[in-house]
């Protein structure tokens, strides 16, 4: 287990991609999907809440679980965007990606954390998500 404090700038999500995996390197856990999802996730923490943020990761096993802490109060919301958008994919991503993800205030009440946790490899999460674009994209919101 390992903290990691990350200033407010995009030069720290490759960063945070490098400390993740550097942390998972002997976990059973999917770590490019871990990697992926580290980046989506501190880029939008950095991008909304404009605040240093913390990246925590944690190896469980064949469970990876990360954390990423920022100063917004403000949670996480899914929003609906064209299968052509240029932006809006990183929750969806961590929601159809991950075992489970989640976001609560953080422990001294001033920001939020945002975790999810990441099992073995597997093909079943990105088929569905390949899926999931294909039916999103059929229903004509392009």
């Amino acid at each position: 287990m390992s903290q990691l404090r990350l200033p407010p700038t995009t030069d720290s999500v490759p960063v945070a991609r490098r400390h993740a995996r550097h942390e998972l390197r002997q976990s059973a856990a999917d770590v490019d999907t871990v990697v992926l999802l580290v980046s989506e996730v501190v880029t939008n923490a950095i991008l909304h809440a404009r605040s240093d943020v913390y990246l925590e990761v944690l190896d469980r096993g064949g469970v990876a679980r990360v954390e990423v802490c920022d100063s917004s109060p403000m949670p996480p919301r899914l929003h609906r965007f064209a299968v052509d958008s240029a932006t809006g994919r990183g929750l969806r991503l961590l929601d159809r990606l991950s075992l489970r993800w989640g976001a609560e205030r953080a422990g001294d009440g001033h920001g939020k954390i945002v975790w999810f946790e990441v099992g073995s490899p597997g093909e079943a999460a990105w088929e569905s998500f390949g899926d999931f674009l294909l039916a999103e994209g059929a229903a004509g919101e392009l």
